[in-house]
């Protein structure tokens, strides 16, 4: 197949680089970063041998764009009362969870965040984004108990996923809804 008969824009962009890869940019847009030496045959081989992953996540990547299409933008004052919601049942959430992991908490604050499901600070205080709201219940208590261990461990190390995982066992299937589903806090900003 020839580099314009796709069913989708592609952009090669040459550097420096030492490898070739493929970066999805949306369900119509990829991206070929290749190192300046390679030919355009050898870029066309690279996409050939490739085109099962590469139709799968660009298939992936159109079903997310539908989902967020029908996804409505909320008002501030939808906001504001999801957010009051948020403030009891996910307080509720860390009050039943503290105990298990083992810590104290500080403040649990609600926010409307653009990037994080949920944070945590040095001094113990919770910070929640309202679109848990909109997720399971069980994904909730993922993102509490991935919190509260913060307080235990404030970062990402073994020791940390240990103490998720103590809690929460089946946490990566939790962990990969969320990635699945970043698109819900997109329609809350």
């Amino acid at each position: 197949m020839s580099l314009n008969n796709r069913n989708y824009k592609l952009k090669i962009m040459k550097s420096k680089r030492k490898t070739i890869a493929l970066q999805i940019e949306s369900s119509d847009s990829v991206v070929v970063r290749a190192p300046y030496r390679m030919s355009i045959n050898d870029i066309e081989k690279f996409i050939d041998k490739h085109k099962v992953w590469l139709d799968k996540h660009l298939i992936k990547m159109r079903e997310i764009e539908k989902l967020s299409e029908k996804e409505r933008k909320y008002t501030d004052a939808e906001i504001r009362q999801l957010a009051e919601s948020a403030c009891t049942v996910i307080s509720e959430r860390v009050r039943h969870y503290a105990p298990l992991v083992g810590v104290d908490y500080g403040n649990i604050t609600i926010r409307n965040q653009k990037t994080r499901w949920g944070s945590c600070t040095a001094k113990g205080n919770l910070n929640f984004n309202v679109a848990l709201m909109r997720a399971p219940i069980e994904i909730m208590d993922y993102v509490v108990v991935h919190e509260l261990c913060h307080i235990l461990e404030l970062n990402h190390s073994d020791r940390f996923w240990k103490e998720v995982e103590r809690v929460m066992p089946e946490y990566k299937t939790y962990e990969k809804w969320l990635k699945d589903h970043v698109y819900l806090i997109k329609s809350f900003t």
